[in-house]
Parts: structure tokens; C-alpha cells; sequence
């Protein structure tokens, strides 16, 4: 008896190969995608919106690409959702990590090929994933009790991560703003005291690290420039009231002195409002929504300098620094936690007028000032920025530090390669398979830097073959190089949730034997 179709019309299945086959196209795919932003000789990517006014982003942060990319392929989305993980979670390693997922795919595509089944490489990428942690782990270099040590640990970190993006001209300087940046949060990881502030003009090295915080707002007119010892409320309510606020609401009066006293009410109501505000004992008033020219004039009158239309990040961050909180109503001021700071004064970077606070209740706050060439310029500086401060936040927390250049990847095929001669069965070739994707890391750095990727790997193999070798590709000179002598070191965590992320999403990928597309709902006749 045939069974009817089980499916609704316009669903879409396939099975057994023809699925597998799908899905490793469509990782492999993703994962030649963001291939060539790999290393420091790695390419930018365009990428432009259809969306109004064709936002245009040049970046060549793998996040970021897959992010803006609109992905049909179920497999292709797995691992735009590790590259995504490994973003929020260590900052850094982004494009390492699809990269290395796409190749374990490619060489389980070559083993499905020869009749082994999927469950089997599992096992055998299980088996060599665990022996490349510990292999790693067996290397690493750990500096946290030697402060000195473990500053140039950190710098040389921030200097390999920067070393792949647009700010790899002024590493050095980069970094140093980095680590100092990091090295204020005290072991802290959140980087919201860290306050990016974009500003074209001048070039990348002209940014700066600055004390405390920065508001991007002017002071108003006839108000005090100069705050010392300030006591701040930090406010998010309306300041416009000079108009009646019921929607739909009709007053009809008989004459014009009717509409004067109408006026005078809501004057006196605001007048009341600023009285409450002031008697908080401050001198300066921070609002997220406008302050008319009314209310302005009181503060002035008032000697409180009063800051309207501060945008939403600008004021949490604020008040967070201050040591402050987010008022709204004013009627009881003992219940209202003030921010401090020892000095508000405004400054000039460049064309534009900012409000500087010095002093303030939280030490590690701390404002970078990135200039550059063009808007494009410095979203790219900052999103590489924010990949370093988020590895270097992680290290100061997990110090374990690795040599990078493609070294780390050598020494776990190594160990896995020694671990497939040692495994009977069939999962050695699946083994030795994850041995061939870990070299595709140093592999393609070498190819974007235009090397002779073939000749460069079995050099470098050769090199660890021998006891403690530090041997790894040196992309300037295009030869294999010292990685301590050139100072180029990872953070242990990159590496780690790279190895992690990129087995287990293959392993998802693998497990596919089936693929169902739903069909797209209808929209149905009102009529």
C-alpha cells in the first residue's frame, strides 16, 4: 500500500548522501568565504547593504562578515553561529575557528567517501581533539606572578591580534593603549568602563587613552564651563512640559488671559520640578530627553550646569562610572544615589567640543579616542580594538600564554599524528584526518601572504620533529621563524575554544543524514 505524501506540497527533503552532501558544501563554502581575512597578509572584505542609504563596511573580522552575510544553507548558519560564540566569548580567533570547522568537513567528505561511517570519525575527532588540549596544555607559559613578564606577555598578545587588522601599521601603539586599558579594570572582564569614541580627522595614531570619561555633548549657553568636586544626577525624564500632555486633549477658553493662566500653570510645574532637582545638592544635571530653554535657565540661574538629549549608551555608561543611578522622579532625594567626580570641564578634539569628567568614582573608567581618515576607517579600527581588549581581558584572567604563527597548530598535529599511529582501527584515518585540517590553519596564513604554502609545512614539520622547537612561519621575511624571538604569542583560551568550537560544530554537521525544508506559510484570502 503507497503511503500518501507526508510532507505538505511545497516542503522540500533530502536523505542519506544527498543531504551530507549539502551540508559540506555549504560549510566548506562559508569556510573559503573567510579563508583569505586569515593572518596578517589576509585580505578586507566589502560588504554592502541593500538596505536604504547602501551602508558600505569594510572589515576583515570574520564575525563580522558572516554576520551581515543572509545564509540559506542550515550548515553554513552552524558555523556563522560558532564564529558569532567565539566573538562574544574570547573576541579574537573568529576567522581560525570556521576556517579549521570547514576543513575537519572537507576531510570527513573524503572519508564518507571511502565507505567509513560518520559515528566513527566522530569518535576518532573526539579522541584527537582531546589529545591536541593536552598537547597544547603541556606547552603553555604561564607569567602571572612575574608583573613584568606578564606585561610584555600581554603587549606581544595585543600586537599578534592587531598585527591581522587595519591597525597593524601602529601595533605598537595600539597595543600599549590596549593593555593599559585592560591593566585599569583590575582583573575585571567587563569592558564597559572602556569607552570607544570614533572622531575623523588626523590619522590612527593620533587616538589617545584618556582618565575617566568623555560625554560627545556640548555645554549650553550662559552655563558654567568648569566643575570642581561635582555632584551629578544622572536622569532619564521629561524636561519639555510647557505643553499639555494629554494626547487628544482640547482646552477652549473664552479669552486670551485664560490661555496665560494656563501658560503660568505649566511654567509654575516645571518651576516646581527644577526646585525638586536642584534640591538634591548637585551641580550638575545629566538628562537623556531634551531640557527646554525654560528649565535651562533656572539650572543656569541656579549655577547647575544641566546637559540635555545625552544618547541612552552615554548615560548608563555615565552613571556607572559616577558611581551614580538613573533617576526619574525626584520626590525623595535621600533614595537617589548621586555620581561624583572631581572635575567636569570641556575639551576640543578636533573640530568638536566634549564634556571631559576626571576623577570619577570608578578608577579603572577610562575613554579611547580613535581618529582616523574616514567613518569607514575607524569602525574597522574599533571593531579590531575591541578584538584585542577582549583577548587581553581574558588573558588577565586566564594568563596562560602560547606562541602563535601557526606554531600551536603544528605542535597538536604532531601529537595527533602520533596518537593515529598508536589507534587500530578505523578511526586512525580519522584521526589523522583532524592532523591534516590543523595544518590548513599555517597553511593558509602561508597562502595569503603569497608563500609556497607546500614547502613552508614540511619545513616547519620538520623543525618539530625536534625537542621543544619554537618553530613557526614567519610572514614578513616568508621563511620559518623563531615565534619567542619575534614576540608573536595567543592567548591559551583563543586556541583552546577555537580547537573546541570548530570539532564540536563539525561533529553537528556530520550527524546530518537528513534535511527538511518546511513549507512557506501561505497568506490567506480575508476576502
Amino acid at each position: 500500500m503507497a503511503i500518501e505524501r507526508l510532507l505538505k506540497d511545497e516542503a522540500t527533503e533530502e536523505k542519506g548522501e544527498r543531504a551530507r552532501m549539502a551540508s559540506f558544501v555549504g560549510a566548506m563554502a562559508i569556510a573559503d568565504l573567510v579563508k583569505t581575512t586569515l593572518g596578517p597578509k589576509g585580505m578586507d572584505k566589502i560588504l554592502q547593504s541593500t538596505g536604504s542609504g547602501r551602508k558600505v563596511t569594510v572589515t576583515n573580522d570574520g564575525a563580522s562578515i558572516l554576520k551581515a552575510l543572509h545564509i540559506d544553507n542550515p550548515a553554513a548558519k552552524v558555523l556563522v553561529d560558532i564564529s558569532k560564540v567565539q566573538d562574544d566569548e574570547v573576541g579574537d580567533g573568529t576567522t581560525s575557528v570556521v576556517v579549521l570547522a570547514g576543513e575537519l568537513l572537507r576531510e570527513a567528505e573524503k572519508l564518507v567517501a571511502t565507505k567509513i561511517h560518520p559515528m566513527t570519525i566522530i569518535s576518532g575527532y573526539r579522541l584527537a581533539a582531546e589529545c591536541a588540549r593536552s598537547a597544547l596544555l603541556e606547552k603553555v607559559m604561564d607569567n602571572k606572578e612575574d608583573a613584568e613578564k606578564f606585561n610584555s606577555d600581554l603587549m606581544k598578545i595585543a600586537m599578534t591580534t592587531l598585527s591581522s587588522k587595519i591597525l597593524s601599521q601602529d601595533k605598537e601603539h595600539f597595543a600599549k593603549l590596549a593593555v593599559d586599558a585592560v591593566m585599569r579594570l583590575k582583573g575585571s572582564t567587563n569592558l564597559e568602563s572602556i569607552q570607544i569614541i570614533k572622531k575623523p580627522g588626523g590619522s590612527l595614531r593620533d587616538s589617545f587613552l584618556d582618565e575617566g570619561f568623555i560625554l560627545d555633548k556640548k555645554i549650553g549657553i550662559g552655563q558654567p564651563k568648569r566643575i570642581e568636586n561635582a555632584k551629578i544626577l544622572v536622569a532619564n525624564t521629561a524636561m519639555d512640559t510647557d505643553k499639555v500632555k494629554i494626547y487628544g486633549a482640547r482646552v477652549r477658553v473664552d479669552s486670551m488671559s485664560k490661555v496665560a493662566e494656563i501658560e503660568a500653570a505649566e511654567k509654575g510645574k516645571m518651576k516646581e520640578k527644577v526646585q525638586k532637582i536642584i534640591a538634591h545638592g548637585i551641580n550638575c544635571f545629566i538628562n537623556r530627553q531634551l531640557i527646554y530653554n525654560f528649565p535651562e535657565e533656572l539650572f543656569a540661574d541656579a549655577g547647575v550646569l544641566a546637559i540635555e538629549h545625552a544618547d541612552f549608551d552615554g548615560i548608563e555608561r555615565l552613571a556607572l562610572v559616577t558611581g551614580g543611578e538613573i533617576a526619574s522622579t525626584f520626590d525623595n532625594p535621600e533614595t537617589v544615589k548621586l555620581g561624583h567626580c572631581k572635575l567636569i570641564e570641556e575639551i576640543m578634539i578636533g573640530e568638536d567640543k566634549l564634556i571631559h569628567f576626571s576623577g570619577v568614582e570608578m578608577g579603572q573608567a577610562c575613554t579611547i579616542v580613535l581618529r582616523g581618515a574616514s567613518f569607514h576607517v575607524l569602525d574597522e579600527a574599533e571593531r579590531s580594538l575591541h578584538d584585542a581588549l577582549c583577548v587581553l581581558s581574558q588573558t588577565v584572567v586566564d594568563s596562560r600564554v602560547l606562541l602563535g604563527g601557526g606554531w600551536p597548530e603544528m605542535v597538536m598535529a604532531k601529537e595527533v599524528d602520533e596518537l593515529a599511529r598508536k589507534t587500530p582501527g578505523k578511526k586512525s584515518h580519522a584521526i589523522e584526518a583532524f592532523s591534516r585540517a590543523l595544518r590548513a590553519i599555517p597553511t593558509t596564513i602561508a597562502d595569503n601572504a603569497g608563500l609556497d604554502s607546500a614547502d613552508l609545512i614540511s619545513q616547519l614539520r620538520a623543525e618539530h620533529q625536534k625537542e621543544g622547537s619554537r618553530a613557526g612561519i614567519d610572514v614578513i621575511s616568508g621563511t620559518v621563524g623563531d615565534m619567542e624571538r619575534l614576540g608573536i604569542s595567543e592567548a591559551f583560551k583563543v586556541k583552546q575554544a577555537v580547537l573546541l568550537s570548530a570539532t564540536e560544530a563539525a561533529e553537528m554537521i556530520l550527524r546530518v543524514d537528513e534535511i527538511i525544508t518546511c513549507a512557506p506559510r501561505k497568506r490567506e484570502d480575508r476576502m
